[in-house]
């Protein structure tokens, strides 16, 4: 099996789709949060199945907010992460996934990359594509289980990947001036980097 992690697309999936067709060979997409609309409408576009959780700009989430998978390689936790409040640290998250008997951990909310092992603990976040904070062009996991071996690799968008698309006029016309990307304010501020909003 051969499975796409993603997380925190917060409504932008042009890049997950351009990511899903050049891989080819993907059996499912992994939604770690953020937002679920996301994780729906790629499956219905992709016509892949997709798994996911809801994230904290999702609304309306609990503490029963998590999947588990039986695979293999054994249980594998997907969660979002902001229940646990991995903002701060993982340990929470550690806890949480030792009480499920889980020995991986999928998850998100921090934007940022995570490939590690803790105390026999596989930890593993495939950061953001659309809002990296690692400074990264964004980044997104690729988990195979195979002869039950569990393999996982972190992604960076490739610089091709980030400037596709950008011009459909379909001619030779000069780049039209695109407006300043708008900054969030502080409520949005609160609501991204708050673990229980």
């Amino acid at each position: 099996m051969k499975f796409l992690v993603i997380s925190d697309t917060h409504g932008k999936t042009e890049k997950v789709q351009e990511i899903y067709n050049k891989i080819g060979d993907i059996d499912s997409i992994i939604h770690l949060g953020d937002y679920e609309k996301d994780a729906k409408y790629l499956e219905s576009s992709l016509g892949c199945d997709v798994i996911s959780v809801r994230g904290n700009m999702d609304g309306g989430y609990s503490k029963d907010d998590f999947k588990i998978l039986d695979t293999e390689c054994g249980r594998i936790l997907l969660t979002h992460g902001h229940m646990q409040n991995v903002k701060n640290s993982v340990q929470s998250l550690m806890y949480f996934a030792e009480e499920q008997g889980c020995s991986t951990v999928l998850f998100g909310h921090t934007h940022r990359a995570l490939n590690a092992d803790a105390d026999g603990l596989r930890l593993i976040n495939p950061g953001s594509i659309t809002l990296p904070a690692d400074g990264s062009r964004g980044t997104y996991a690729i988990l195979t289980i195979e002869d039950g071996k569990l393999d996982v690799e972190i992604m960076e968008i490739e610089k091709s990947d980030t400037t596709s698309g950008n011009n459909t006029s379909g001619g030779n016309s000069a780049p039209s001036k695109s407006k300043p990307k708008v900054q969030g304010g502080f409520i949005r501020d609160l609501l991204n980097n708050s673990d229980r909003f």
